[in-house]
C-alpha cells in the first residue's frame, strides 16, 4: 500500500468522469470536509488479504489524526502512486474495510466515489506532519 496523506483544513470533491465502467453513478453533487485526514491511498496487489497492512494503515491514519486531534477522514483511492496496484474489487473491498474499522474506531469517514476521477480543492495545514509519504 502506498499512501499520501494530509491533514487538510478543507477538502472538497465532486466526481467528474467514470474511470471504471462498472462503477455505479455517484451522487453529482460536491461534498466538502473540514479538519480531515485525507488518505490518496493506492491499494496493491499484495495488500489483498493481509491483516498486518490493513493494521499499518489504521495506525497511520490514527497517529495522524492524533496529531492535530482531527476525527473526519476521508479516503481516496489513487490508483497512480506508482506501484503495482490491485484489481479494482480487491482495492475497494480494502479501503471499505478501512473506513469500516475507523468508524467503529469514533471517526467519521468519507470515501470520495470509488471508480470515478474527482475534482478536488485541499487546504492543508503547513505543519511539516501535514503531508505525509507512507509506504507499507
Amino acid at each position: 500500500m502506498k499512501s499520501l496523506t494530509f491533514l487538510a483544513k478543507s477538502f472538497r470533491w465532486k466526481p467528474h468522469v467514470k474511470a471504471l465502467a462498472e462503477a455505479p453513478d455517484p451522487p453529482r453533487e460536491t461534498t466538502a470536509v473540514t479538519e480531515a485526514v485525507v488518505v490518496f491511498v493506492e491499494v496493491e496487489n499484495a495488500d489483498q488479504d493481509n491483516a498486518s497492512v490493513l493494521r499499518q494503515a489504521l495506525k497511520h491514519i490514527k497517529w495522524l489524526a492524533g496529531k492535530k486531534r482531527m476525527t473526519n477522514v476521508v479516503l481516496h483511492s489513487f490508483a497512480h502512486l506508482g506501484g503495482d496496484a490491485a484489481a479494482p474489487d480487491g482495492a475497494q473491498r480494502l479501503l471499505e474495510e478501512v473506513a469500516r474499522r475507523l468508524r467503529h474506531s469514533g471517526y467519521q469517514v468519507w470515501t470520495t466515489p470509488f471508480g470515478y476521477f474527482c475534482e478536488w480543492d485541499i487546504s492543508v495545514h503547513g505543519d511539516s506532519l501535514a503531508k505525509v509519504w507512507k509506504e507499507i
